[in-house]
């Protein structure tokens, strides 16, 4: 066994990054006499998995050849016949796997089929390097909600804006470029209508080849406008406007705009996050990228399902009291109760500097 044919595979599997969702990354490598005679990732749902696209560019036969892939390879059909069928059927001697797939579907049973066809299996090769492949996958799956991403731009001094609501731009340019491949990396993006009424942003990945993130609105009292830029791009970018407003005349209009409108539960007077999450779970949506104001931000960090946070920081100083800050509401009471995060990273990003961490403590079941 050499890591780095696995390394290798994992480096493949992060090219479908965007792609894939609400798929796994998967890189496989094929391995025959110690050099790679083939390889290849998942590259987007519905496309062929990692194991066919390495078999399907092997440049000589694989038969009696090692395979290396991320992720167990899958033993069920789906938008694609079972791995397992081809690894067999190319007469693949031994399989090394980094991460077993946690999808009920396969849990183990990709491997038991190899084995009893007489194919040698080990597992664990850079296991933690391959799980954080798929932190998204893995919690989509195993706790029935999307992962959800917090981000925002700050000064040093805490502030997202000044206090006459300014706020373009709080970073430069290669902050923002970085919060467009985000954007690209998961699933959708979330914004309160506040954001929306007082930018009128796209809400879209602005990047050469990008995969567009479906918009989610909160606007409890339908107040978005139907000249904004989401509006006039919903037929082209899916869009989901979450309300409780029980304007038909205006829910029609949106909805013939292209927009999906959600009559969402209700809770102390607001949109119920940890109901919308569910129905996002429900129409295949495994991650959210909050982009909100300060309000929506402390909805969501209130809700418990925070997993990650981004934070980008600018090196300027704005002051003032009333100046907005990325987290509003009351806040906490106790320090205890802060939302802490854990796996801290920090890179600079032109002149900005991007913390990224996870929620150190555990989700609620929704």
């Amino acid at each position: 066994m050499n890591k780095k044919f696995m390394e290798r595979a994992i480096m493949l599997a992060k090219k479908g990054v965007g792609w894939t969702n609400p798929n796994p990354l998967v890189g496989a490598v094929i391995v025959k006499n110690g050099e790679i005679i083939g390889e290849g990732y998942h590259e987007r749902i519905g496309g062929l998995h990692a194991e066919r696209n390495a078999l399907k560019n092997c440049k000589e036969d694989p038969k009696g050849a090692k395979m290396y892939v991320t992720l167990e390879p899958c033993c069920h059909y789906g938008k694609t016949p079972p791995c397992t069928e081809v690894v067999i059927e190319k007469g693949i001697q031994k399989v090394y796997v980094g991460n077993l797939d946690p999808n009920p579907k396969v849990a183990g049973k990709g491997i038991q089929i190899l084995r009893e066809h007489g194919i040698e299996v080990e597992t664990g090769i850079l296991e933690k390097e391959c799980a954080e492949l798929n932190d998204v996958f893995f919690h989509y799956i195993q706790k029935d909600t999307p992962y959800i991403v917090l981000k925002y731009a700050m000064t040093l001094d805490g502030k997202i804006a000044s206090y006459t609501g300014d706020s373009q731009w709080i970073t430069g340019e290669k902050a923002r470029e970085h919060v467009h491949w985000l954007r690209h990396k998961y699933s959708s993006i979330m914004a309160g209508i506040g954001t929306v009424l007082a930018d009128d942003p796209m809400l879209n990945a602005r990047l050469e080849d990008a995969n567009q993130p479906t918009r989610i609105i909160c606007d409890s009292r339908l107040r978005i406008l139907e000249q904004t830029q989401i509006i006039q791009t919903a037929d082209r970018i899916p869009t989901i406007i979450a309300t409780l407003s029980e304007n038909q005349e205006k829910i029609k209009r949106l909805e013939n705009l292209g927009c999906n409108v959600w009559k969402a539960p209700e809770k102390n007077g607001h949109i119920s996050i940890k109901a919308l999450l569910k129905y996002l779970h429900q129409i295949n949506i495994d991650s959210v990228l909050v982009e909100g104001g300060g309000i929506l931000n402390e909805a969501v960090m209130k809700s418990g399902y925070v997993n990650k946070v981004y934070a980008y920081i600018a090196p300027k100083i704005l002051g003032g009291e009333k100046a907005k800050t990325p987290v509003e509401g009351k806040g906490v009471a106790k320090i205890r109760d802060a939302l802490c995060l854990e796996g801290l990273q920090s890179r600079m990003l032109g002149q900005d500097i991007l913390l990224e961490g996870k929620v150190k403590t555990c989700l609620p079941e929704l």
